[in-house]
Formats: C-alpha cells, structure tokens, sequence
C-alpha cells in the first residue's frame, strides 16, 4: 500500500480536526449539517471548533485529558468532537441509550474533566455524577432547557465568549486522538484509545475509494455518531470530501428514517441488517421514485442475503455490507459497488491485510472456519486500564477481531460467528448465523437468533429464538421442516421459541448471554 503524500509522518505534526478544516476552506457557504434544528456551514462549522476549543483551555482542561461527550445526533456533536481534538484534548464519546450506572463508570474510569452533553440527557448524566467519585470540573449543556443547573453552562454561550483559537494544537499522528467505548456485551466496557491519524485512514482506505463519497453526495446514517461506523458515516468521511449530512437525534425507527429520506433525498444510506429488516416489513416503505438513494451501507452484524437482495429488488441500489469493529474503527473487509456478493462480506480493503488463523494459530486453508485477524493504519493503541485485554486484542500489528470466518475459493469471506458464539454440534462445527440467515428466509420471520443448548447427555444442540413478522404465524414444526429442507440436518434448531422481541445492546447488536438465560435443556 502506498501512502497519500499529504499524510504527514509519525512524529510530525497531523491534527485531524484542522485536517477537516482545511479539506473545506474553499466551500464555506455549503451546508455541512442538516439536522432537527436546522443547517450549518462548513464556515459555521469550522468558526465554531475553534471557539469550542479556546473554551475547553480556558476552562482548565489540559491536553490529552478526557471530555465526556454524550450527547444526540446534532450539528453540535460534531463541533464538541472536533473542537476538543483541535485542542489537543480527547473526546471521549459514549453511547446516549445506557444507564447512569454505565455513565459512572465512564467518567471514573476516564477521569473525564469536562462533559459535552445534551439538554435532555443532563438529568442521566447528573444522576451519574452522584453515584461515584469523579473529576468533573465543567458541564456544557447543548440544547438546554430554561434553567441550567448551578455549575453548567449552554454550549452556545460558551462558545460565543471566546474568540477562535488561532492555531490547532500540534499534535502527532499517534497522539491520542479520541476513545470509543465498546458496547459491552461481554462485559464491562472497554475504553479504546484511538489517535489522531486514524479517522484519517478509514476516509482515505475506505469512504473515497471504496464507496466513492464526493461533494455531491448527501449521506444519512442510521447507526449513530458514537458508533465506530457511525463516526465514519457521519463524520469523518463526507467531512472529507465535503458531503452535507443528515443527522437525526430520534431512534432511527422506519418512519423516522423514511421522513428523512423524502424530505432531505440523501444519496447515501448507511444501516444495520436489523433495521433493513424493519423497513422493509414496515408500512410506508417508499417505492424508489420517492428517494434519491444510490448506495446503502451495511455493518454491525452480518447482512442475510435475502435481506440484500429483496432490498435490491425494491430501490433498485446495491447494500455494501462489510465488516469493521471499535477496535479498527471502521470497515476493513468489505463488498464493492458493481460486485457485490449477497450472503459474503465481500473482499478486504485495500490497505489492510486479513488472515484466518486456526486454534493452533496457523492459517487455515480456504473452505475451513478461522479466528479472523486483520493488520491496518487505523487500529487502535489499546483498552485503556485494560493491560490483558489489550495484549489478547493487539498482537503484534495484528488485531483479532473475535469473529470467525471462511475465506471462499473467490477470495471473498463468509461470516461464522463469534469466536465465543460458534456451537460445535456432533463434532462439527455450526455457525448460528447460517441458521439465522435461513430462519431469516421463511417469509413470517422478522429476525431470527441461533444459541447452543446442552441436552440430557451434555451434548450440544441448536436452540432458535424467533420473532414473527406483525400478524403472522407459523408452528415450529414447520420452521424446523424448513430449515432443514436448506441446510445439513444436523444444523436445524432442535428447539425453536418464539419472542416479541429479541434482547440487544444499546447499538443494537443481540444479546446472545440473555438468551441463554432463558433456555431450557434441548430436546
């Protein structure tokens, strides 16, 4: 891989939000935002990082300490991201649906000193503050209600106060840039560090080349700005090229999703195969006349090809699934426009190598099931706090994802499953999401989730959780006859139950160890 001549070299001077600054110095009257309130210009924008980040320092916050950022989907998310990093200070950005218990922990372990927050998240975040020590020194209100606690203050004034800064902070590009939580569906949530330079690398590996985002485009993300990939979708890559962005602070439900893409005609979708799922099974779904679409983006969990196809079918677009993860920020393994193969997540990008390596640690042969491990620019430096977790993760230049994968005889790959989810079944193993996916095909299930049960003598046995589509039915029998009339008879759910809904994390993925919760022994 060559590197773009305009990266500067480790050691060197790169800040990633003076970066953005000057890619749009020549369109400052073109809307960079749209969201609920109204637009803001690339000038706007620009003006106010700056503002933002001489108030940060003279609220006291040093480099390289930590700012809380929990706050919805709106233009001043961006401007709070970004002037923290044009100072020098590192955002820490966490999910907005989680509990204050959660948010404690956060602020504890982050030694966070300042929190960027929405006004209708402040009452979360100061139940938070009074369950444990912290170091808050500053709480900045965006959007506040009529009266702000004592000791707050509404982002707006603050930035007002205070001129622009006038030069970033010289950061390098291995500087700590900026921590994303993971979801925390194995645990407690892990504090990853990434740099300066590295949302530089997933715009320049994967949104320009890949999906071909320019200036003309305007891209809407249901997957939201504290997400890996919805940082990437909604920030770093159409700030890059200098796209407009929708952004919404509602749950991307189908209606809501639909409203944007009639008012605003975004060009660009980027979403999760559970929401795909939902709008296509919605009311109101609009026919492809009534869009502007002409890409959607799939990541989060792997997308079912039935699901891509019949969306296909319907808007007449291609769904680019792909693979990324916190830890490598954004996709790394992915479908391409013009050749997209439903039912794989496609071919690794350009830049970063991927390597199927078996429980001995040697790659595996095409064909056979590996731990995938992936070796690129953007991966993070580490967990915070978390010496065991960082040296199992990073190895080396490599990280190991926890996914595992086949490689196909096409050089594309094929998704098996958590590392920690794969069932082995009379010796073999089966991979929940295949009999997810096919569970996923019988025309009354909405989504469908594979856990392993032991039976009477110990042994393994596929359990399925279903949730049906609104006013469906269907008997257990019959779904079991279904799947195995499509895989290897071992691999049909000896048991099947049926939900309202299935448990997940608050990014949406399922929450597998809730479901295993619920067994009972197979049958």
């Amino acid at each position: 891989m060559s590197i773009p001549s305009h990266i500067p070299a480790p050691g060197t001077t790169f800040n990633f939000a003076q970066h953005l600054i000057a890619c749009n110095t020549s369109r400052p009257a073109k809307t960079a935002y749209i969201d609920d309130a109204g637009t803001l210009s690339y000038g706007e924008l620009a003006e106010r990082i700056r503002r933002l980040a001489a108030a940060l320092l003279a609220a006291g916050v040093r480099r390289e300490e930590r700012v809380l950022l929990l706050m919805h989907d709106c233009s001043d998310w961006p401007v709070s991201f970004l002037g923290a990093m044009y100072a020098g200070i590192v955002p820490v950005a966490v999910n907005t649906l989680l509990t204050a218990d959660d948010y404690a922990f956060m602020l504890a372990h982050s030694r966070a000193q300042a929190v960027l927050v929405s006004g209708a998240l402040l009452p979360m975040l100061q139940e938070a503050m009074g369950k444990g020590a912290h170091e808050i020194k500053t709480v900045i209100v965006s959007h506040p209600g009529a009266d702000l606690p004592e000791g707050s203050v509404a982002l707006d004034a603050l930035i007002q106060q205070h001129l622009p800064l006038a030069q970033a902070a010289a950061t390098s590009p291995d500087d700590p840039g900026f921590w994303l939580y993971s979801s925390g569906s194995t645990g407690k949530p892990k504090g990853t560090l990434h740099t300066q330079a590295n949302p530089y690398w997933t715009a320049e590996l994967y949104g320009k080349p890949i999906l071909g985002l320019t200036e003309r485009d305007v891209c809407f993300s249901a997957a939201k700005l504290f997400f890996a990939y919805g940082l990437g979708n909604g920030l770093s890559f159409p700030l890059s090229v200098g796209a407009t962005v929708v952004l919404m602070a509602e749950r991307p439900t189908p209606a809501a999703t639909f409203k944007r893409w009639i008012d605003h005609q975004p060009t660009v979708f980027f979403g999760a195969p559970t929401g795909f799922a939902g709008m296509l099974a919605a009311p109101g779904l609009p026919n492809k006349n009534q869009v502007s679409l002409r890409m959607a983006s799939s990541a989060g969990e792997a997308l079912p090809a039935d699901l891509g196809e019949r969306f296909t079918a319907h808007f007449g677009i291609e769904i680019i699934d792909g693979i990324g993860s916190t830890e490598m920020l954004h996709i790394y393994l992915s479908n391409l426009p013009g050749k997209v193969r439903y039912g794989t997540t496609g071919w690794p990008v350009p830049g970063y190598q991927v390597e199927l390596r078996g429980d001995d640690g040697r790659p595996v042969a095409d064909g056979d099931t590996g731990d995938l491990y992936v070796q690129g620019p953007s991966a993070a430096l580490l967990y915070w706090g978390n010496r065991e977790k960082s040296r199992e993760t990073f190895q080396g230049g490599w990280t190991k994802s926890g996914d595992k994968y086949v490689r196909n005889a096409d050089g594309t790959y094929t998704y098996s499953g958590r590392s920690d989810d794969m069932l082995k079944v009379s010796g073999i193993y089966v991979s929940p999401f295949e009999v997810e996916a096919t569970l996923s095909q019988h025309p009354a299930i909405l989504e469908a989730a594979v856990i392993g049960v032991a039976d009477a003598d110990g042994l393994t046995k596929t359990k399925a959780f279903v949730v049906l589509k609104s006013g469906q039915q269907v008997s257990e029998d019959e779904l079991k006859a279904f799947v195995k009339e499509r895989l290897a008879p071992y691999k049909y759910p000896r048991t099947i139950e049926f939900l309202a809904e299935l448990p997940k994390t608050a990014t949406g993925k399922i929450q597998r160890f809730k479901l295993r919760d619920l067994q009972g022994p197979a049958q």
